[in-house]
């Protein structure tokens, strides 16, 4: 048993810290220093190391160094990872400098400018978070780049795409019925109402978002179609969901008249190619009736409506054609505390792997579904959705870990 710190005996008396680190025995563990930056965009509140994870990973031997004020957007102080055990600075090229860092968005040329020469990254790769510049600076330093949203599991899910499509599903109704309720002279309540009849609701895709907002929708007793493009994965949410569901192919003469009838709309197609396919077009948007509500999901991958353009928390909505869009690519912002939390399972449960197996590379041999989430390694871009996106070479990144 290791001897405590007369600080540390003070906390245990007060029940602030009663945990006990775990011993670090295993021969080949390595330990890893881990840098938590704070964001730089004012519209990104999460942060994707919870005091709690930074407190396990650090019992397992690991070091984390954070940025003030990292966490206090999502309801995190400095003393909260005091408490765990990390460091926290100031100095922001300090937390840079660490050989793992772990951040939401995507880094920037200044943030890439301080990593060290062949130190590992793990954020999100969204198209409209990269930049061709970004990713030739990356492998110029020969950047280990992980991107959230193209980690695979074992069953070949996307975890990290499916717990946050499960948290913006979760919010689609209750964003619909403030953006609603809040016009003025024409509040609507979204809901079933004795003696009202029911709003319509169209959800274009039928993945992991489409699945919350029709649960949340039938317990609200709000009418609903659902339209995808693959009959498989209609009826796929039609088995999960275990009630009545009015269904439809996009490609049906139906859906402009469903979209007509509509109150609000939700665009929940995702594609793997990386650019969401657009189905709704802006003639179509046009003979919507006015007051519609548009609440477009993918809009981090382009939107499935013709007339959409992204927008931000500060400034969620633009009208066009009398129609409100909401075109916000990080929903789950909207809850920070609780999307962070869900981010750091995942990733304290990669890192912790990390450790035991002897490093980032080791671990990506041992954990090949992760190894998918690789875009950028030894130089080269190793996805090749990245690669189509921003027309680079691709290379083999099995044929790289082996030089």
């Amino acid at each position: 048993m290791t001897e405590t710190t007369p600080f540390q005996e003070i906390l245990a008396q007060q029940g602030i810290m009663t945990m006990e680190a775990m011993n670090w025995t295993k021969k080949n563990a390595k330990s890893i220093q881990i840098g938590i930056p704070k964001e730089d965009s004012k519209d990104e509140n999460r942060v994707a190391l919870s005091p709690q994870a930074a407190q396990l990973l650090i019992s397992n031997g690991h070091d984390v160094c954070v940025e003030k004020s990292a966490g206090e957007r999502a309801g995190f102080n400095d003393a909260d990872y005091l408490l765990a055990g990390a460091s926290v600075t100031e100095n922001q090229n300090q937390v840079w400098q660490c050989p793992l860092i772990i951040k939401m968005n995507a880094p920037t040329l200044d943030e890439i400018s301080q990593m060290k020469i062949g130190n590992a990254i793990i954020s999100c790769a969204s198209q409209h978070q990269l930049s061709s510049e970004a990713i030739d600076q990356l492998n110029l330093k020969k950047i280990l780049a992980i991107g959230l949203e193209y980690v695979e599991d074992n069953g070949g899910e996307f975890p990290f795409v499916k717990i946050m499509a499960e948290i913006a599903g979760q919010l689609v109704l209750p964003i619909a019925s403030e953006l609603l309720r809040n016009k003025e002279g024409n509040g609507i309540l979204l809901g079933n109402v004795t003696g009202v009849p029911p709003f319509n609701l169209v959800i274009l895709g039928s993945g992991h978002v489409a699945e919350q907002v029709a649960r949340a929708a039938w317990h609200s007793g709000i009418q609903m179609q659902v339209f995808d493009k693959d009959i498989y994965k209609l009826q796929r949410l039609k088995s999960t969901l275990g009630f009545p569901l009015i269904t439809q192919v996009i490609d049906s003469e139906n859906l402009p008249k469903a979209l007509q009838e509509a109150t609000v709309i939700v665009g929940a197609l995702r594609s793997d190619s990386g650019i969401t396919p657009c189905v709704v077009t802006e003639e179509m948007v046009a003979n919507l009736k006015e007051g519609t509500l548009i609440i477009d999901v993918c809009i981090d991958q382009g939107g499935c409506f013709e007339t959409s353009e992204m927008t931000n928390l500060k400034n969620p909505t633009i009208n066009k054609y009398g129609i409100t869009h909401y075109c916000v690519p990080n929903i789950p912002s909207l809850v920070s505390k609780t999307s962070s939390l869900a981010i750091s399972n995942l990733i304290t449960s990669f890192v912790l792997k990390t450790g035991k197996t002897g490093g980032i590379e080791e671990m990506l041999w041992q954990g090949k579904s992760f190894m998918k989430g690789v875009y950028c390694y030894k130089g080269h871009v190793t996805h090749t959705l990245i690669g189509k996106l921003f027309k680079k070479p691709v290379k083999d990144i099995q044929l790289l870990l082996m030089n």
